[in-house]
Formats: C-alpha cells, sequence, structure tokens
C-alpha cells in the first residue's frame, strides 16, 4: 500500500448474517394502511411467499442492549414477515447506525438489471410462471421483459443500465436505427427524462432516415412542414445538449463555490446588517440560496 493511504478500512457489516427474533427488532418508522396496498408492498408478499427473503435486512445493535436491534432498511420485508407469523428473520448487521444511506442513497433495481436477472433465472430452469408469480406480474409482462433488449443496441443497454425507464419507452426506441437510438438514450440521461412520451417525441421529430420504418401519416393532422420543423428543433436541442455536456462540471463547479461562498457570508453577523440596512433585496435571495444549499 502507497504511503499516505489508510492502513485499514472499517468494515460496513458484521463478518456473518445473525437470525434475529422478530420482536428484538426495533423499526423507524411504522408503516402507514395505504402503503399495504400498494403495488411495492404487494410485489415483495408475493416474492417473500414463493421463494422467500432474497434481500436480508439490516440492523444495528442497539447501544443500550447489544441483544437488541434497530431496523435500518427492510421494513416492508419485516412487516410481511410479521402478518404471517413469522418469528425470526436472517439480518445483516451494520456496524454504523445511520439510515440515511439505505432510505435516500441506495439504487433499486433498474428494468435492465431486471431483465438480466430474469434471463438468468429462466437460463437456470425458473419456470415463467414462477417469476411471474414472486414478482406479483402476469406472465405476459415476464415475457415482454426477457425480451426487453431486442433491437436495442449495446451502447443504449449501457447508457439506461441503471436507469428507470418504461416497459413501452423500449419499444419506442426500436424503431430507431442504432446511431439514432444512441442520440435519444443521450438525451435522455441528459435531460433526466426517461418517460415514454419523452421517447415518443423524439421519434416523432426523427428523419425518416434514420427509422427503421418510415412513418406513418400522422394521426394529429400534423403537415410535413410541420414535422420537418420539429425534426429541425430536435437536431438544435441535440447540438445545445452536447455544448451543456460539455460546459456543465465547471458550471456546477462554479455554482457549488458561489454557494457556499454566500453562505459564509451569511455567517457573518456584520455583513448581514450591512444588507439588511442597504440591500435587503440582495440579502434576501441569498438567504433563498443558502437555504437551498442546507436542503441539498
Amino acid at each position: 500500500m502507497r504511503p499516505g493511504h489508510p492502513q485499514h478500512l472499517a468494515q460496513a457489516f458484521e463478518g456473518s448474517t445473525l437470525r434475529i427474533a422478530i420482536s428484538d427488532i426495533f423499526p423507524l418508522r411504522q408503516i402507514k394502511p395505504e402503503v399495504r396496498k400498494s403495488v411495492k408492498y404487494l410485489q415483495i408478499e408475493a416474492s417473500i411467499r414463493e421463494v422467500g427473503i432474497i434481500e436480508p435486512p439490516v440492523v444495528v445493535r442497539d447501544p443500550e442492549d447489544s441483544e437488541k436491534f434497530r431496523l435500518l432498511d427492510g421494513h416492508l420485508r419485516l412487516e410481511i414477515l410479521t402478518a404471517n407469523g413469522e418469528t425470526e428473520v436472517v439480518c445483516l448487521i451494520a456496524t454504523e447506525d445511520e439510515a440515511y444511506t439505505y432510505n435516500r442513497r441506495v439504487s433499486r433495481i433498474a428494468i435492465i438489471q431486471e431483465h438480466r436477472m430474469i434471463l438468468q433465472a429462466v437460463k437456470r430452469g425458473v419456470p415463467e410462471e414462477r417469476l411471474a408469480r414472486a414478482l406479483n406480474v402476469n406472465i405476459q409482462s415476464i415475457r415482454k421483459k426477457r425480451k426487453l433488449l431486442v433491437g436495442i443496441c449495446d451502447e443504449v443497454a449501457e447508457l439506461l443500465r441503471d436507469k428507470h425507464v418504461p416497459l413501452n419507452a423500449f419499444a419506442q426506441l426500436r424503431k430507431l436505427k442504432p446511431m439514432r437510438q444512441i442520440a435519444a438514450a443521450e438525451m435522455m440521461v441528459a435531460m433526466n427524462r426517461y418517460s415514454t412520451g419523452y421517447v415518443e417525441s423524439i421519434v416523432a421529430a426523427t428523419p425518416d432516415d434514420q427509422l427503421i420504418e418510415p412513418k406513418q401519416p400522422s394521426k394529429l393532422g400534423l403537415t410535413s412542414e410541420q414535422v420537418d420543423l420539429m425534426t429541425e428543433e430536435s437536431a438544435r436541442l441535440e447540438r445545445d445538449f452536447k455544448a451543456i455536456e460539455q460546459s456543465y462540471g465547471a458550471d456546477h463547479l462554479d455554482l457549488v463555490l458561489a454557494t457556499a461562498y454566500i453562505a459564509s457570508l451569511l455567517d457573518n453577523a456584520r455583513v448581514v446588517r450591512h444588507l439588511a440596512m442597504h440591500h435587503a433585496d440582495l440579502l434576501g435571495e441569498f438567504q433563498k440560496i443558502a437555504e437551498l444549499q442546507k436542503a441539498a
């Protein structure tokens, strides 16, 4: 290890899982009645019923009693197990008492990741019917997800691998030739917009020579001139995206530094007093910026 580097990294979890009595685990929040009717809750419930717990809940030892535990992640799983009459559950034991990572920073599975998991499960001999029951979806949905990347180029699959993209958006992307697919995916990522409607608008503004099949006559009654105008606007937006992408990092750094500087000014009572007396409008705007920094 090179000089100046830490000699030891603290482990985030204890070395092994532990089977814990559910009565010894204390949730950080209560599950609201309406959550129990949600799609997410029903999917987790179906998965547990069909294949058991896949992702163990995460707990941390209570500082007052090492035999008791606080639940950091897995509130729905624990609620479902309790409702099913289970009395114990295997858990991961975290070494730090912080739920922020689990509540705000853990990425949930994206559709391309789900597609690859389904392919792997089918390859291992898991019937489609069982997968459908485990995910609480109909079998047609499983079959569509199996074929998710048919007609999608590898570069697009890589760009969208961890994005939450609707199933029908991929049907729209398949209408585009590979280079246009890549450009569309780049626009989706740049704008952080993944809805089917947004992809449909990209397809609508795509010239025929970049489509797998030429456009059908517009059902909305658009003239060829209007379609050409949309195409030109789309091309202009693409150029703008590229320009913004090139300067985004530097611009973002400038904004972060400026925001931090404004926050430091507002920590100085003399500066605040001067602004209040002579530039009250600026003070109000500075305070808004500082509040945004605190909320970020």
